[in-house]
């Protein structure tokens, strides 16, 4: 039963893939759908043995590499983490399935969209089941893989080519980090199977490691190495420019993107290794500091975009960087009892833009929106309940996780944990504002789409309703129902999946601090509400006038630019990196030094040497006598004279022939 796990949907990418012209499209997407839906059933089944009854699983399927000392099993581990992960994964991928059948119903290419899915699936599964970190890695890399094919499905519009160029790029930083990692965990623990690691960690505590003569604690390298594959994949701050630019794919798989799969991985990886972060201090100072940031970050960018698909996007961003000052305060359960709750209604937010996307007509422009309540009202409810449980309304799924993410950031008396605290909350009121203005802009006031897409617009199709339906109840009630296993103090859900040292365990002053400290971010997050209202329907002809002002333009230029992330990037590296390959690198080493030290001088000596070769046809019998004798000369002195010594004699012998000959 856990190998069907990863065999199903491996089966499904294989016979959607190679089979799917010999099948209609009909048949092609029910087939999918059938293997994933059937998967999904059995990590449910996976999560009551391996959760409820506490009941982990580790298989091992046989030898992968067996090289002198280094020697690594084939294997799959079911602990807690794997278990939820099965379940969100499969249960986003399942209903995006379902949605896809309508959506990408009209594509001449959905066999091959299909398979992608499938095949992304497969992978995510691989990198969440592995019981070693090279294993992981495999799955992280495919991972990656289907990022870029799925991103660039529509391969013939450049902004879809570069956006899935600009991803596959930024990972490449993430997984040679990685590499990095792996390298140290094995040249430090002798292994890279989780189990012997983790048994290992504490002794290496206080080790270090000697990188350009300078001493590092080894296991603040490998965390901190982990950690930057993390920032690639969940597009924290500096690595994030990818992620927006992945919304050039479709729907579909942005949802699949942004909810389970892609985005999650650096998030789980860095939860399966907290045995090794707990043992480095100063690699959670950093983890606290860069989630906190990308939290803010991603959050004030979200307040301008006029992209339905991208303020999604952003506010994806903004969520991985609560998920991750989580696990660089130690609530290791906390991030993932917030991806769990972020998936669905995260997966239920891109499902319903893509709802509006496709009735009106492509349109994603929020500006050209408006006044789709009274012909979308079922998508509004949607949208709506997405909308709610993201900014952290009280008690949808967001509100617990999101909300007990910033009390353990109060109760750790740290200074970046504070700092983690008053970002997540300045990143609260921000979520609030944009998902608020989302809303109104697109189902309120007038209007201003053309006449006939609006009139032709429709709400969503049976296909399309039934998985938004799915995700609707389960943003609203998973938060509740997961609370007191996930995140409840005594609770053995997570039983040993998850360390977390006394020390650093801070739910407990979490749990008892005051009412008013509780009640601040949903008062702050409420406020946002209000002030978007406020402006964007009461006060919206002072707009321009507010935009007139010379210092609310300048804050405005800046955080469309995105905080001159790109212009920077653009200016310091792509440039200077261009401008090096092309000067030094192409014309003085590749066309001229190695051209002339390498093809020409092999070409030109071939080119004599073919000459003097036929020079020697030349008929006559003593010339060919010439050449046995010499041969068998060469025959006879092979055992007794050196090999390069013989061919420089023979190389002399040549060139007098020759030049005999041309005389």
């Amino acid at each position: 039963m856990y190998l069907l796990i990863l065999f199903i949907p491996l089966l499904s990418a294989f016979v959607t893939g190679f089979f799917g012209n010999f099948l209609t499209k009909n048949g092609t997407t029910k087939i999918a759908s059938s293997f994933i839906f059937i998967t999904c059933i059995i990590a449910y089944i996976v999560f009551y043995e391996v959760c409820f009854c506490q009941a982990p699983c580790e298989l091992t399927l046989g030898y992968w590499i067996n090289a002198a000392s280094f020697k690594l099993l084939w294997g799959l581990k079911f602990d807690s983490v794997t278990a939820v992960m099965l379940v969100v994964v499969l249960t986003i991928s399942t209903v995006v399935h379902i949605y896809s059948i309508s959506y990408m119903g009209h594509d001449p290419h959905i066999n091959r969209f299909m398979a992608y899915l499938s095949l992304f699936t497969f992978f995510m599964l691989v990198l969440v089941t592995a019981n070693n970190y090279v294993q992981m890695f495999v799955g992280w890399e495919g991972v990656g893989l289907c990022s870029y094919l799925l991103i660039n499905f529509w391969y013939t519009r450049i902004q879809a080519n570069k956006a899935a160029i600009k991803a596959m790029l930024v990972n490449r930083v993430g997984d040679i980090s990685i590499i990095f990692a792996l390298v140290s965990i094995f040249a430090t623990f002798n292994a890279v199977d989780y189990k012997s690691v983790f048994s290992l960690a504490y002794i290496y505590a206080n080790s270090t490691i000697s990188i350009f003569n300078y001493d590092l604690n080894v296991l603040n390298f490998i965390c901190i190495c982990l950690f930057i594959g993390a920032v690639a994949k969940s597009a924290q701050v500096g690595l994030h420019i990818w992620l927006p630019d992945a919304m050039e794919g479709p729907t579909p798989v942005s949802a699949l993107i942004h909810a389970a799969t892609m985005v999650t991985a650096g998030i789980v990886v860095i939860c399966k290794s907290s045995e090794l972060f707990e043992y480095a201090p100063n690699a959670l100072l950093v983890v606290t500091v860069v989630g906190a940031i990308t939290a803010f970050y991603a959050a004030t960018i979200g307040l301008v975009q006029n992209d339905l698909k991208k303020v999604i996007a952003y506010s994806t961003c903004s969520q991985l960087g609560y998920m991750i000052f989580a696990c660089g305060i130690s609530g290791y359960n906390v991030s993932m009892y917030h991806l769990t709750n972020h998936a669905f209604f995260k997966a239920l937010l891109f499902l319903s833009a893509g709802s509006v996307i496709h009735s009106m007509q492509d349109e994603q422009d929020m500006r050209r929106m408006g006044g789709l309540l009274k012909v979308l009202p079922f998508t509004y409810s949607m949208f709506l309940i997405g909308s709610l449980a993201l900014l952290g309304f009280p008690f949808l799924s967001g509100y617990y996780s999101k909300d007990f993410i910033l009390e353990l950031a109060f109760a750790n008396f740290t200074i970046e944990a504070h700092f983690a605290y008053i970002l997540g909350t300045l990143a609260a009121f921000c979520t609030a504002f944009y998902s608020v203005r989302l809303l109104l802009l697109t189902f309120f006031g007038k209007t201003n789409a053309h006449q006939a897409v609006f009139m032709k617009a429709h709400d969503a199709p049976l296909l399309i309703a039934g998985p938004l339906t799915i995700l609707a109840i389960l943003s609203i009630f998973i938060g509740y129902f997961f609370k007191d296993m996930a995140i409840g103090v005594g609770s053995d859900f997570w039983n040993g999946a998850l360390t977390i040292l006394f020390t650093n365990n801070a739910t407990v002053e979490a749990e008892f601090l005051p009412f008013t400290i509780k009640i601040f971010p949903v008062v702050i997050s409420l406020l946002g509400c209000a002030m978007a209202v406020i402006i964007y329907d009461y006060c919206t002809k002072y707009l321009m006038q507010i935009t007139n002002n010379s210092f609310f333009r300048e804050l405005y230029i800046f955080l469309n630019k995105k905080w001159y992330f790109d212009k920077l990037y653009a200016e310091t590296i792509y440039q200077n990196v261009l401008y090096l390959s092309y000067n030094p690198l192409y014309t003085v080493f590749d066309k001229g030094i190695f051209n002339i030290l390498g093809p020409r001088v092999l070409t030109n000596t071939l080119e004599k040497l073919s000459m003097h070769v036929s020079e020697m046809q030349t008929g006559f019998f003593y010339h060919y006598a010439l050449i046995f004798l010499i041969s068998l000369t060469i025959l006879i002195m092979i055992s007794s004279i050196n090999f390069f010594i013989l061919l420089i004699i023979l190389f002399i012998l040549f060139f007098f022939i020759f030049k005999k000959e041309n005389k």
